[in-house]
């Protein structure tokens, strides 16, 4: 029997000829190398040294305190007067079941008595405000149809509108129930026995008359079902001037909001008494809302909001503690910088 030698090639070692004689080649992946591929690129890496850190923080003090004394003070030149009425035009000896009387037909004109106590310059705004109404709710946002709102033709595009979508006489235009649960309390506004006129045109977004609402449509079995939402609209007029009905359209995204009533254009000054004879119609108290009545200036930030400025002063003030505060670690207790050339990118400025 013959051994073999472990230095003889065995026949499957392979001869000259063989496909393991060679090493096998590889093909690499890796990318062809390029400064923007490495993100090699000149860049700003700046040092945040403390004289940067400080005069940064003093730059936005200075800037932001400023910003927040104008807004405060612009803010606190609106006049606004608040008058929450939900209970107070409910009759005492319906007060333990406050849902069954707004829910009857009994007559629910109230009066109400606003003390203008500084001078209000014209225009004066008049809102309606709720508390605890829910308009941001999913089903509650979804439940209309603008393309019905748009067009005349598309009256029977009601599908998104249910349970407010259809009448045994048709379908209902406006359908769903954004429409169906319209705001209804009414206001008017006397002083020294005069009326005041209460303008309602143009309170409303231009682009909303323009372009959500069609000028040819009008409304069509609006409020005609058995449970009644809200207010009723003029079926003689089309959508594109039933401003009340586009104001509310616009649904808020907070569960407490403000909508526009109306405006009155004349002044008010201080010590006048506005009578005020509402119609508490609009049923809050199946869901313990509010309801409130706000007379309102404004300025050239807009309406009444101190947290515009607050927010101003609270992060410039605490830019500026900050700012101090490192001034006197710095001082008290100075620490020295490292050498920028031990800095990677300044060791090896080409990363290979």
């Amino acid at each position: 029997m013959e051994v073999m030698s472990p230095n003889n090639p065995s026949s499957s070692a392979g001869g000259p000829g063989s496909t393991d004689s060679a090493a096998p080649r590889r093909n690499s992946k890796r990318p062809k190398y390029s400064r923007f591929s490495q993100q090699e690129l000149p860049a700003c890496k700046p040092i945040l040294t403390p004289k940067w850190v400080i005069a940064t923080f003093l730059l936005v003090s200075v800037v932001f305190i400023p910003i927040g004394v104008v807004s405060l003070l612009a803010s606190q030149d609106v006049v606004e007067i608040v008058d929450e009425y939900e209970t107070e035009c409910i009759p005492e000896g319906s007060r333990n079941n406050m849902v069954g009387f707004i829910q009857s037909s009994q007559d629910k004109t109230c009066n109400r008595t606003v003390n203008v106590t500084k001078h209000m310059k014209q225009p004066i705004y008049v809102y309606y405000q709720l508390d605890n109404f829910y308009q941001n709710h999913r089903r509650y946002v979804k439940s209309r149809s603008d393309q019905q709102l748009r067009k005349r033709g598309s009256e029977g595009s009601t599908d998104a509108c249910k349970p407010e979508d259809k009448t045994k006489a048709g379908p209902i235009v406006p359908c769903g129930l954004i429409a169906w649960s319209l705001f209804n309390d009414s206001y008017g506004f006397s002083r020294n026995n005069q009326e005041l006129t209460i303008n309602k045109r143009g309170i409303s977004w231009k682009s909303d008359r323009d372009r959500k609402f069609g000028k040819n449509v009008y409304p069509k079995n609006f409020q005609n079902g058995n449970l009644i939402g809200g207010a009723k609209l003029d079926p003689s007029k089309p959508l594109s001037e039933q401003e009340d009905l586009i104001v509310w359209m616009r649904t808020a995204a907070l569960p407490t909001f403000r909508k526009l009533y109306g405006k009155i254009e004349v002044d008010l000054q201080p010590g006048d008494i506005i009578h005020v004879t509402l119609k508490n119609n609009y049923n809050t108290y199946s869901f313990n809302g509010k309801k409130k009545l706000v007379l309102s200036t404004t300025s050239w930030l807009g309406g009444k909001n101190d947290f515009i400025g607050i927010a101003y002063l609270t992060v410039g003030g605490l830019c500026l503690s900050l700012a101090f505060a490192f001034i006197l670690i710095y001082l008290i207790k100075p620490r020295e910088l490292g050498d920028p050339s031990y800095l990677s990118w300044n060791r090896n400025p080409g990363g290979r």
